[in-house]
Order: structure tokens, then C-alpha cells, then sequence
């Protein structure tokens, strides 16, 4: 099949163009590479730089011939989305429907929405979360991601365009970013390996669902290959990981000679998050098969590689 990939020279986008390639469809990115970069991708890979707001980019998708897109370009930064919820709006909603309107007029059948676990669903209820869970973003950031799904499922309703969200856990490995608002585990790496000491937020015991990106990979593949009905899918590994644990786990992993320092907490951090990935491994035949300790040694490896 050939798939557009929005947000394809990114830290995720890339791995899910090589996922598409090793699965033998035919894969094309368009990334503004405000935060992407073309050498995230192979050569041969065709690249459109485009802003997904904008006429082009919509033109893209009515005259590409895709079967399907994989949408992750977004607004990722929950602080910005704090402080531009306009912006956000802007990019994660509007821009969204400007691609999906374009789907709609060129009969593409399928979306695979890149969506959020923690930002979705809040403070725990219960723990693993499942998608049954509560819905209660408390930022903008993902209020949009909802909002989004919300569209996609009246998309499907009223256009048939078969859809899966899969709602993420807190990706890390090889190609983040470790600007801005990035991952944990990448802004500690570059820090140690710089020689500095990263600093822990608060007691460091909150905790996240820490979900290789192979594996978020080959989840957008599994949910593009799925021939069922649209639905929501957690991806994540149903485990828990403190701050701390990442730390220590990671000087370690480099030997780095680094102390452990704690600062002022976060103002409004979710103390606790981890999906129930159940139900992706139900119906799309998907499971992590990468631990978080392996995970974490592979992704070690690539930063210091790029040292």
C-alpha cells in the first residue's frame, strides 16, 4: 500500500517509514522539519515539505494516490500548549481536518491517528488504564488529541473512512529530540553525556509508561494491516517506571559520574500513568517486545553514537 506519513522525518514518524518499508509498502513523509530531519529518513524516500494547514498540503493528499495516512505531525509540547492554546488548536485540530477534508474528497479509506495515553486520560482511576478509562486532559495539548479522535470517529460515521487511534505511552529511543519539550530519557542522556547532571522534578517517583519506539512502529503497522472495524488502542507495556529508576538506569548504562539531584516538583504533573495495552493485543495482534531495560541500553548506544 502507499502511505503518507505526517510528521515522517520526526523522532517517531521516521521509525514508522522504515516499520512500512521492512512491511513491503510504499511509504512517502511530509514534515515542515520544524522539529524532523531529512537525514531521519532513507534517500529514496520521497519528502514533501509542507505545513499541514496549508492548501498544499491538502492538494498532497487528494493527488498522491495513497491508500492510507499515518498522521503524526503535531504541536507536541504541553507547555506551549499551555501557554498558545490557540496555536494548538491550530495545528493538532484544524490542520487535521484540513488533511482528513482531503481524504474525504480523494477517497483515501484508512487513518492511523498517532493520539496520547496520559494527556487523554488524566490521573489514574485505576491502574493499567484502559480505554474504557475516564477521559480528562488536563492541557490543551490534550484536549486537541481528544478532540481529534472525536473528528476522526465522525469522519468514519459519515464517510466510512476506517480509522484506529492509538492512544501512545511516553515513547523514547533512538533519533528523540532532546530539546524542548522532550522525553525524559533523551534529555538525561544528552545531559550526562555532556558531562552535566540532569535534574529530577520533585521526589522523582512519578512514574510513566515507557514504550520503546520500534515497537510504536510496528503498532502503526499492525493497525494498518488490521482489516476490522475502527477503534481506539492503548500502546503501551502496562508497566510502571519511576523517574528515579530511569535515572539510576541510565548513569549506569553510560558509567557516567553523575550525581543524583532533585529540584522543585513540576506544578500540575500527573503522578502516575500506564496503559492497559490489552486490547491492541486482542484485535491487532500487537505486544512491546522490548523491555525497559534493553530499551534503554539500545537507545544509550544511539546517543552516544551521535556524540
Amino acid at each position: 500500500m502507499k502511505v503518507l506519513v505526517t510528521g515522517g522525518a520526526g523522532f517517531i514518524g521516521s521509525h514508522v517509514v522504515d516499520a512500512l518499508l521492512a512491511g513491503g509498502h510504499q511509504a512517502e513523509a511530509l514534515d515542515d522539519l520544524s522539529s524532523g530531519r531529512r537525514e531521519n529518513l532513507p534517500a529514496h524516500v520521497p519528502l514533501h515539505e509542507l505545513d499541514i494547514r496549508s492548501g498544499k498540503a491538502a492538494a498532497l493528499v487528494e493527488g498522491g494516490g495513497y491508500g492510507a495516512l499515518i498522521h503524526h505531525a503535531a504541536q507536541m509540547d504541553v507547555r506551549r500548549s499551555v501557554a498558545d492554546p490557540a496555536l494548538d488548536a491550530d495545528v493538532n485540530i484544524k490542520g487535521f481536518l484540513n488533511l482528513l477534508e482531503a481524504c474525504r474528497r480523494a477517497d483515501v479509506r484508512k487513518v492511523i491517528f498517532a493520539s496520547t495515553g496520559g494527556a487523554i486520560y488524566g490521573e489514574p482511576q485505576e491502574v493499567p488504564q484502559a480505554e474504557s478509562h475516564a477521559l480528562r486532559p488536563v492541557s490543551p495539548y490534550g484536549i486537541s488529541k481528544l478532540a481529534a479522535e472525536k473528528y476522526l470517529a465522525w469522519y468514519g460515521v459519515h464517510y466510512g473512512i476506517r480509522h484506529i487511534a492509538l492512544r501512545y505511552g511516553n515513547v523514547y529511543g533512538p533519533r528523540q529530540n532532546p530539546h524542548g519539550e522532550a522525553g525524559v530519557v533523551a534529555i538525561f542522556l544528552a545531559r550526562m553525556l555532556r558531562g552535566e547532571h540532569p535534574v529530577i522534578n520533585g521526589d522523582g517517583r512519578q512514574t510513566r509508561d515507557y514504550v520503546y519506539v520500534a515497537d510504536v512502529a510496528a503498532a502503526n503497522v499492525a493497525a494498518l494491516d488490521y482489516a476490522g472495524e475502527s477503534l481506539v488502542c492503548n500502546v503501551g507495556t502496562g508497566r510502571e517506571t519511576d523517574v528515579v529508576a530511569i535515572f539510576r538506569s541510565l548513569r549506569a548504562t553510560l558509567g557516567a559520574d553523575v550525581p543524583e539531584v532533585h529540584g522543585p516538583a513540576k506544578e500540575g504533573e500527573q503522578r502516575r500513568s500506564v496503559l492497559d495495552p490489552a486490547r491492541a493485543a486482542r484485535l491487532l495482534g500487537w505486544s512491546p517486545k522490548t523491555d525497559i531495560e534493553e530499551g534503554l541500553r539500545r537507545t544509550a548506544a544511539w546517543f552516544a553514537s551521535e556524540g
